[in-house]
């Protein structure tokens, strides 16, 4: 089973690109521990590929969605993108609105399924905490909710999966912190990495390795 799981720095993760673009190189974050659970248990069954890039918009996904998804042909595609579509608004100016949001996520999903119409997608809720990057103006990075909406009614018209991801980081970072987690607001350490990796897997497990 082929796996690419397709986002920006949040996927990304400091992944090295210079070694082996395909295969060999997951980052530190969630989808190292996606690779290592399912390679440990079947190292022959799994093709995983991080195609995360740290900046990405939804915009850009949908640039590169040829490159780095159609031509690879995989069985699942995991999508994690919407934060900085708010981010580059606040920092640069370059952001995404949400009525452009779902423009482009559409076109991504209806164009992909046209291409690979035995794919199974899973669309990742975007998110947000408060932390050194956010803070400042955590009312306006708390609009990631109305993409995230956006990005779970898109998920339930084309019969897609869903994985929420809100919740859990909510839930943890109220009992601990919420740098424990996402080390400013955004980018997951090494223990949101795992708690987001295993909300992933858990849905993998029940619902689409079948």
């Amino acid at each position: 089973m082929k796996i690419v799981l397709f986002g920006d720095s949040i996927t990304d993760a400091g992944r090295n690109r210079s070694v082996d673009y395909d295969k060999s190189s997951y980052g530190f974050g969630y989808p190292s521990f996606i690779a290592g659970e399912l390679l440990a248990k079947d190292p022959n069954g799994y093709d995983i590929i991080n195609r995360g890039i740290s900046g990405n918009r939804v915009v850009d996904l949908y640039a590169r969605i040829k490159a780095d998804v159609w031509n690879l042909q995989p069985d699942v595609l995991s999508i994690l993108i919407g934060i900085n579509d708010i981010w580059h608004e606040l920092g640069h100016g370059n952001g995404v609105d949400l009525v452009r949001y779902e423009k482009i996520y559409r076109m991504l999903i209806e164009d992909t399924k046209e291409r690979l119409p035995k794919l199974k997608i899973v669309i990742c809720e975007p998110f947000v905490l408060e932390g050194a990057a956010t803070k400042e103006k955590y009312a306006e990075f708390l609009e990631v909710k109305k993409y995230a909406k956006v990005a779970k009614r898109l998920a339930e018209e084309y019969g897609l999966y869903y994985l929420p991801l809100q919740e859990t980081l909510d839930k943890a970072a109220e009992k601990y912190g919420a740098e424990k987690y996402l080390s400013d607001g955004v980018h997951p350490t090494v223990a949101g990495a795992k708690l987001i990796a295993d909300e992933w897997l858990a849905l993998f497990k029940k619902e689409i390795e079948k």
